[in-house]
């Protein structure tokens, strides 16, 4: 099969029929095997009717119904768990992302071999206030965070190599870090394209500042596991010792000071640097330890599981 067409979607029946209409003009004018996935992620309107009707008259149509809503994470996961085709294209329902970008993107995993194309949205059509400055701020902490230069991380309209997709975990709402998740996979040939944005047409938005703030909470979760989810000793560990050796240096100050200097001066639980000792100290400790277990639970988890193959011959 050549191409996976993943869309996740909440409560977007109105856009479903003129966008599936769309992608199978696509797909037709330029003869891909295909299937097309909808992840319905706990629509309360008529969209998993909608996908049903089309499952029925199409056979390339499958969808995935979720009990309740996850989340967009958790529905291109349960997309990509079932992607059969060479390239995964992913895309929003709401007919803001353009299925006429499809064969360029095809052409960029298959031709030029890239393991991953992020779609840009260069000219946007939402508001300002709301979704524009926002995406603007996430995307440049992306960028420094990751060392992917990226304009869009965002962007709905991806497209992979079916390697990519079976090997990333998204979950949380990691989606937004796809890029990311790849690269930090091994997988480093990713690109990015301008496509097309336009307004919605039906229904409404779902981003809200909720998203906002946790994209950027997500953004240094990413950031600190790229960093030191395989060594936490290297955070937590230098942070402790530093933090132990300032309060064994007020220690051993007020020891001196009272022993040689200031024999008849303050009791030492009197004076303030006895407290930032004492504090440090046991900072300190406790910094080293969730750096020592930390170490301990990564040990267990590698016996498991120590690396992902990406290609057999002959085995």
């Amino acid at each position: 099969m050549d191409i996976s067409v993943v869309i996740p979607l909440l409560n977007e029946q109105e856009s479903l029929n003129e966008l599936y209409d769309w992608i199978i003009k696509v797909m037709q004018s330029n003869s891909y095997s295909y299937e097309i996935i909808f992840i319905d992620d706990g629509s309360t309107d008529g969209s998993w009717d909608a996908i049903s009707v089309l499952s029925k008259k199409d056979q390339n149509v499958k969808g995935i119904q979720f009990l309740r809503n996850y989340g967009k994470s958790q529905a291109l996961h349960a997309g990509f768990a079932e992607a059969l085709g060479d390239v995964v294209i992913t895309m929003d329902a709401d007919l803001q992302d353009n299925p006429e970008e499809i064969p360029e993107l095809y052409d960029l995993i298959i031709k030029d071999n890239y393991d991953l194309i992020s779609g840009w949205k260069k000219k946007r059509y939402d508001s300002v206030i709301a979704k524009n400055l926002p995406s603007k701020l996430f995307n440049a902490a992306a960028r420094k965070t990751s060392g992917l230069k990226l304009h869009d991380f965002n962007c709905g309209l991806k497209a992979y190599k079916n390697q990519v997709v079976k090997q990333v975990d998204v979950h949380g709402e990691m989606h937004r870090y796809i890029p990311v998740l790849a690269k930090n996979a091994g997988f480093n040939k990713i690109g990015e394209k301008v496509v097309l944005h336009q307004a919605r047409k039906y229904g409404k938005t779902k981003f809200g500042m909720s998203r906002f703030v946790n994209g950027f909470l997500d953004l240094i979760t990413i950031w600190f596991m790229s960093r030191f989810g395989k060594r936490p000793m290297h955070f937590f560990g230098l942070i402790g010792t530093i933090l132990f050796i300032v309060g064994f240096c007020f220690s051993l100050y007020l020891g001196i000071d009272k022993l040689l200097i200031a024999k008849r001066g303050r009791l030492i639980a009197q004076r303030p640097e006895f407290y930032i000792a004492l504090t440090s100290m046991i900072l300190g400790t406790q910094f080293f330890l969730a750096g020592f277990l930390g170490e301990i639970i990564l040990t267990s988890k590698r016996d498991k599981e120590r690396y992902k193959i990406s290609e057999k011959i002959h085995l």
